[in-house]
């Protein structure tokens, strides 16, 4: 069994092995990243990389009181959202203190005594006592490459639906492990604890002699950057670009909870249906508490192949502590099918 998970991608570029350019992957770089933080001596820090990771230590280093920047090469932060939706995330980080620096590619760091002084991309130099890479992470395969064992996606472990790889005797799961996204209907990689621990289920399964099969996954994650609440699941437009489905979309504004009910907060919804079916392809959801976990409904009306107009019907609980009378996603949903 091979469960060998991700390695944090680090740039090759001048300055990288510089004190106190840091990674967060394992619990000893989060150690040592406190450890500079706590000696008093960081007030400028740069964040590489405006994912998941990147964006939850710029709002960290904010909250510790740094003078914090990010860098990203795309157009907006949380390249897994389309960048109308992503637009909303930037805006909250620029808000909370964050300078961000967007679509500039990192080119290297300026040190000085084994130090780190400043952070270099393809428009600016930054100078800076502490970085922060959020770069993403790749598979960690060096021990199934050297193996001959086949790879697949992203240089993830080719794995068939039992998780058994393309060596007999040889199982895969997790961050090593490649996954099947039940929309696009190809393989796909992914790495998520949640995926991690369906795949492993599964796996541990048919190794101890029973019978399971992991059917794929729709790409379903949450996060919290500052006060906002951020989701997605399925496909986004660049995907389905890429794929040449052609689709249509619907973006709606709404509230967490009736308008009238005290604490009810802005809720930003997209959903995206294919043309011609109306088959649901995916969604994204902005807004304060209450607003990611509504991605669940969206990730399982996927799993179901659901059309949005199925959706329109589904009987969602009510109370206005907890929804308007029309859920937010229901309703980006209505909008969709109007569109069709």
């Amino acid at each position: 069994m091979i469960a060998t998970g991700a390695v944090p991608i680090c740039p090759d570029l001048p300055g990288a092995d510089a004190v106190a350019v840091c990674g967060v992957s394992t619990l000893q770089s989060g150690i040592e990243l406190r450890r500079i933080l706590d000696s008093g001596g960081a007030k400028r820090g740069v964040v590489v990389g405006g994912g998941y990771i990147g964006l939850e230590m710029a709002e960290a280093l904010v909250r510790r009181g740094l003078e914090v920047s990010l860098i990203d090469r795309s157009p907006e932060v949380m390249g897994t959202l389309d960048d109308d939706m992503g637009q909303l995330v930037s805006q909250t980080l620029r808000d909370f203190g964050v300078t961000l620096y967007l679509e500039e590619a990192l080119t290297g760091f300026e040190t000085k005594g084994g130090n780190v002084t400043g952070v270099v991309t393809d428009k600016r130099s930054l100078p800076v006592d502490i970085v922060v890479l959020g770069l993403g992470v790749r598979p960690n395969t060096a021990l199934a490459t050297a193996a001959g064992i086949p790879l697949g996606e992203k240089g993830s472990i080719q794995v068939n639906g039992r998780m058994e790889t393309g060596m007999a005797g040889i199982w895969a799961a997790g961050d090593c492990a490649e996954s099947f996204h039940l929309v696009s209907r190809r393989p796909f990689y992914i790495a998520l604890g949640t995926v991690a621990n369906r795949q492993g289920r599964v796996a541990g399964i048919n190794l101890g002699g029973g019978y399971a099969t992991f059917p794929g996954v729709v790409g379903t994650a949450v996060t919290k950057i500052c006060q906002v609440e951020v989701a997605r699941t399925g496909l986004q437009e660049k995907e389905l670009g890429m794929l040449g489905i052609e689709w249509a979309s619907a973006v709606i504004k709404s509230r967490t909870k009736a308008g009238y009910y005290p604490g009810a907060g802005e809720i930003t919804v997209k959903v995206l249906a294919e043309k011609g079916s109306g088959r649901l392809l995916g969604g994204q959801i902005v807004g304060m508490e209450g607003s990611a976990k509504r991605i669940d409904t969206l990730a399982t009306c996927l799993h179901a192949g659901f059309t949005v107009e199925e959706m329109i019907n589904l009987d969602l609980g009510y109370a206005p502590p907890f929804s308007p009378v029309w859920d937010p996603v229901v309703t980006a949903a209505r909008e969709v099918v109007k569109k069709l």
